[in-house]
This record gives structure tokens, C-alpha cells and sequence, in this order.
């Protein structure tokens, strides 16, 4: 399919941006992940009985039937798949097939693939593989690259006085880059959080008892077998109570923890097109980009809108993740299996955001003189320092009257201040202290994080 006829802009337009997630959350991807798991558990299964003896060189040909994967194996999982109807069932065969190929797998029981088990034991393991090395490799990569360029940034304007605005009105005066790592500081907690939840799974047999595997051989301890395979074979901690599917509570925890991750940015995509908007930022102009159809002096700040949207759509659908797949109806149903099949679209869609943000930050270019203007324009901020220096030396009624002050004036001054502090009755050193608060050094410990 060429990308102009896809449907969803993530395997299309963005195709560009998305394509390493395609090795984690395509179907083909799934097929090979249900192929891995399904191979690891009979090396670990036929192991266990000791039925028949496993050599390094048998082993190494049964995990080449995923290691060597192409998309002429994954078509031939769907074609089987139309005579079973059951994408599960479609892979014990290929894997049967592959075996029958294969000369050093002649003596192994064929019978032991997929042995006591029912899809979701597949389902439920593919599933946080393929979500942990996604994270690991392409998701979890993205989100620090733009928390270290943020913070480069902060560090790069650690001392450039800014006024804030509180309530959309000018406030005390605060640092660029100060204000910048707040998302750094932000990101990092929730990455903190984030990388403590586990990735786990599910494989306990049709409702999670390992009925069969007990009934076949009393005298295995399967569940040390079930906890050892999931955490050895395939890098996962296993839920020990559960029904025929997982318990999706860690992965709802991961989706939820991407959703805080997501909307930190969306706070900062909107900081940063108002800073844009109010001239605080420029931003880099590429020849031969057009800002706008109509106008040609426009250059718009189109990546972090692109990033927000993006986030926004990312967060819809992991929230609706998150809070449908612990819901199943008694021992199962089959609605979380249409459902985590879009486990990659919020995913990359949040992908497609972190290098539209990387792209916006890496265009702005520092208005320094605008922000030194606003500065200069609004001394009336000086007025929480001045009556709080009042304050702390007892001088009757500060608040009442810089709130005087600043509220009969049209508009407050250096001179203004001055006129004001010299007609003060408070000590010359008092008056001294108050006028050497400016807009550009009221800042508190905002330089010094």
C-alpha cells in the first residue's frame, strides 16, 4: 500500500516519523511476538519434562523462526489464519510447519506446541514485550532527547529576567529558564513514577488456574514453572491471580503515566506559542517555507500546534485505554482484544508530538529586548516587594497603600516608585532597599535552581 492511501496519518502522512514503532505494533510485529513467545515456552516447556533433549543447535533453529522473520512469514500466518478463523491457533500451526521443515527438530512432540494453554496466555505476554522494548528503545528515547533540550534551553536562559503573567495579568517578575525547568522538573518526576511500574503479563491457562497443565502432570510445580519462564524467557513479571486474561493494571499505569508525560507537553506547547505571540520568541526562518496561503509575512508557530494536537489525540486514546482494559465481564470477554490492538496508534501519535516539539524548540530564537521592554513597561510588580520590605520593619498599612498607588496611576513608573519611596516615613537605609528593587532583579531565587 503506498502511504498516500492510508487511512490513519500515523501509516501515512507520518509515516516518516512513526516508522520505527512499526517493528513493535504491526501486525506482522504482533504475529512474530505471538511466534517468539510461543517458541520460548515450548524450549522452556519440553525442558521442563524432560521428554526429549533440547541441543544449543536446536534451540538456536527453533528461535530463528522468529529472529529470521519477514513479511513472507507473517503471510503465511494469515493465510492459515483463513482457514482457522483464530489468529492464535494460525501461529501453533505455522510453528508446527517450521517444525516439519527442519531436520534437527525431527524428534521433538509437536504435541507440546501451545501446550496447556489458551490465547491469552500468548495474547498477554506479546502484548508487554513488544510494549516494553518499544518504550525502551523508540518511546522512552524520545521523551528524555526532549527533556534534555528543554533543560539546555533552561540553562541557556538561566539568567534572563522575565515578567510572569498570573491570570493572563503581569506578576512578580521570574527567570526564562527558571520557568523552563519547571516542565524539566515536571518530566522527571513522572519519569520517575513511570519507570517503576512493571512490565507484566499473564499465563495461567484458560482462566488462570493452569487447569491443564496440573490434570497432565500432577506433579510439576507449575506456577514456580509459569513465574520462572515469564521472568527468565521473556523478560516480564508474571500476575500470580488472574482470570483468562491479564489484570491490564500495570499497563494501564504505563498508559496513564505516557497520558502525564503528554499533557506536561501540551502545557508547554501552549507557553510556548503565547511567548511566541507575544514576541518573546522568534523563530528560525528555512527558505522556501510559506507561513501562510495569503499572507506571506506570517511564520506561524506550527510545531508546537502540531505537538499539541497530537498529544491531544495520543492522550484520548490512551485515557480510553487505560480505563476500558481492567474492565472485563466475569472471566473474559473479547472487547480488550479489538481494543489493545491500537496499543501503538496513542503511542505514535505521541511520537509524532516529541519530534514536532524537538523541531519548534530547536527554531526559537531569544527576543531579549521585548523581554526587557515588559519589564521596563510594568513597574507596578515592584509593588509586592516594596510593601512586603514595609511589612517586615511594622510600617503601618504597606498593602493599602501601594495598592493606592498602583491602582490610581494609569500606569506605574520608575519615577513614579521613586516619588513614592522618597515620601515614606522609614529610614534612609529602609529607602534605600526599596530602591534598589527592579522589575529585572525582583527574582527571588528564580537564577539559582
Amino acid at each position: 500500500m503506498n502511504n498516500l492511501e492510508a487511512i490513519s496519518p500515523i501509516d501515512g502522512r507520518y509515516r516518516g516519523k512513526t516508522e520505527p514503532l512499526a517493528e513493535y505494533f504491526s501486525e506482522s510485529a504482533l504475529i512474530r511476538y505471538r511466534v517468539r513467545v510461543e517458541i520460548e515456552y515450548y524450549i522452556a516447556l519440553v525442558k521442563e519434562l524432560g521428554v526429549v533433549s533440547i541441543t544449543p543447535e536446536t534451540a538456536a533453529a527453533l528461535r530463528n523462526i522468529y529472529r529470521e522473520w519477514s513479511l513472507e512469514s507473517a503471510q503465511r500466518v494469515k493465510d492459515i489464519e483463513k482457514t482457522t478463523n483464530h489468529d492464535v491457533k494460525a501461529v501453533e500451526y505455522f510453528i508446527k510447519e517450521q517444525l516439519d521443515r527442519q531436520e534437527c527438530c525431527s524428534d521433538l512432540p509437536r504435541e507440546l506446541v501451545h501446550f496447556g494453554l489458551t490465547s491469552q496466555d500468548i495474547n498477554n505476554t506479546s502484548f508487554p514485550m513488544m510494549l516494553r522494548e518499544a518504550h525502551l528503545n523508540v518511546i522512552r528515547p524520545a521523551f528524555v532527547e526532549v527533556c534534555e533540550k528543554i533543560e539546555a534551553l533552561a540553562n541557556e536562559w538561566r539568567n534572563i529576567p522575565m515578567l510572569a503573567h498570573t491570570h493572563g495579568q503581569p506578576a512578580s517578575p521570574t527567570a526564562l529558564g527558571k520557568e523552563l525547568m519547571v516542565f524539566v522538573y515536571r518530566l522527571k518526576e513522572q519519569m520517575k513514577a513511570l519507570d517503576a511500574v512493571p512490565f507484566s503479563g499473564k499465563f495461567g491457562g484458560a482462566t488462570g488456574n493452569l487447569n491443564a497443565h496440573k490434570v497432565a502432570y500432577p506433579h510439576n510445580d507449575w506456577r514456580a514453572f509459569a513465574k520462572r519462564f515469564m521472568k527468565e524467557g521473556l523478560g516480564l513479571e508474571r500476575q500470580e491471580i488472574t482470570t483468562q486474561i491479564e489484570n491490564y493494571d500495570h499497563l494501564a499505569a504505563y498508559l496513564d503515566g505516557i497520558r502525564r508525560l503528554n499533557t506536561i507537553l501540551i502545557d508547554l506547547c501552549r507557553d510556548i506559542w503565547t511567548y511566541i505571540s507575544m514576541n518573546y520568541f522568534r523563530q528560525r526562518i528555512k527558505a522556501g517555507e510559506v507561513g501562510s496561503s495569503a499572507m506571506p509575512h506570517k511564520v506561524n508557530p506550527i510545531d508546537f500546534e502540531n505537538a499539541e494536537g497530537n498529544f491531544g489525540i495520543a492522550d484520548a486514546f490512551l485515557t480510553h485505554l487505560s480505563m476500558k482494559l481492567p474492565i472485563s465481564r466475569m472471566q473474559r470477554d473479547l472487547t480488550d482484544s479489538t481494543v489493545i490492538r491500537n496499543l501503538g496508534v496513542p503511542l505514535a501519535h505521541s511520537l509524532v508530538a516529541l519530534q514536532s516539539l524537538m523541531k519548534g524548540l530547536g527554531k526559537l530564537l531569544l527576543n531579549e529586548a521585548k523581554l526587557h521592554e515588559d519589564l521596563e513597561e510594568n513597574w507596578a510588580v515592584t509593588a509586592e516587594a516594596v510593601q512586603t520590605v514595609l511589612r517586615s520593619v511594622n510600617y503601618p498599612n504597606p498593602y493599602e497603600a501601594l495598592k493606592q498607588l498602583t491602582r490610581t496611576n494609569d500606569k506605574v513608573t520608575a519615577e513614579t516608585m521613586s516619588a513614592f519611596i522618597d515620601s515614606l516615613d522609614v529610614s534612609e537605609d529602609i529607602k534605600k532597599r526599596l530602591r534598589a528593587i527592579t522589575p529585572h532583579n525582583y527574582l527571588g531565587y528564580a537564577e539559582e535552581w
